[in-house]
């Protein structure tokens, strides 16, 4: 006798936490598209969440939950799991994405976290995701011998997964030199398998400062040639104020809809950081409008 899947329920969702969001992606394009799709067609399929001490936390669909979040949503369809504990949930929530894929950092953040936080043997967690222990040994080792920093950059989607992998065979003192190249040149997956081929050639000693020559010989990527040029002074504000108001819009939305809790500690700091030097811009901008605009206050 199968047994019917539980009915969704409608949550608030302020109630929804995302302790597991540390163990996901969710990369920008994706989360505009969850975005767009909300808006335009409504929620087709319930979140999944589970119950822990009075707390209702995501399980499955973390993209739909920030979506709703940037949208306004007051409310959203959710589904009750029925999970014993936290350590189910984990498991649980590899079964849910056993068929569509886990990438091979968010499957080590999972391992790491019911080997270091849940205390789980490595033969135990391969037990209960039904996996060869060699399998949970590698991704582990492969998280565990990437530096932060690097995890923080895939996190803020500066760099691209499958380029943190091949820099994790790097030593964890040139990862990070050696992300910043990546990142700066744009470099495909391939190309920063064969930068981290190159670094592994030079002598140990020499490999900072040659990593620090590519950086400093390496050319910001070019900006995409304008369809036309500004016809003046006042086309090129016109073209600033249209980019501010669209970028201003999406910063928005993503703050909103992301607590920078669920990004891990290393990229919540970076984002702060910027933040700060952001806000200073802002006001000062903020200032210099209301000049303009004949509606500073009165001194």
């Amino acid at each position: 006798m199968t047994t019917s899947p539980p009915s969704p329920r409608i949550a608030s969702v302020a109630e929804l936490g995302e302790r597991l969001a540390v163990l996901r992606l969710c990369e920008a394009p994706a989360l505009d598209a969850m975005r767009r799709s909300l808006d335009r067609h409504g929620q087709l399929t319930p979140i999944v969440a589970f119950a822990e001490r009075d707390q209702l936390e995501t399980l499955d669909g973390l993209k739909r939950l920030r979506a709703a979040r940037a949208l306004g949503w007051p409310t959203v369809a959710v589904t009750i799991a029925d999970v014993a504990d936290g350590i189910e949930a984990k498991v649980r929530l590899a079964e849910l994405h056993q068929h569509r894929g886990l990438t091979e950092l968010e499957q080590g953040w999972l391992i790491r976290s019911l080997y270091r936080d849940d205390k789980l043997t490595q033969p135990e967690i391969a037990r209960r995701l039904d996996r060869h222990k060699s399998w949970v040994c590698r991704r582990l080792v492969l998280v565990e011998a990437l530096d932060v920093a690097v995890q923080a950059d895939v996190r803020l989607g500066l760099l691209a997964p499958r380029a943190a992998i091949a820099l994790a065979a790097l030593p964890r003192g040139n990862q990070v030199p050696a992300a910043a190249v990546v990142i700066r040149r744009g470099l495909t997956v391939a190309q920063t398998a064969r930068l981290v081929a190159e670094v592994l050639e030079q002598p140990e000693d020499a490999r900072a400062g040659w990593l620090a020559q590519r950086l400093e010989a390496t050319p910001a990527a070019p900006t995409l040639r304008p369809t036309r040029m500004p016809r003046g002074e006042a086309d090129g504000m016109v073209t600033d104020i249209a980019t501010l108001v669209r970028v201003s819009a999406r910063l928005q939305a993503r703050l909103l809809g992301t607590p920078l809790g669920a990004l891990g500690a290393p990229a919540a700091e970076v984002v702060l950081d910027r933040l700060g030097a952001l806000a200073p811009a802002l006001t000062a901008l903020a200032r210099t409008i209301a000049t303009v605009l004949g509606t500073e206050p009165a001194a």
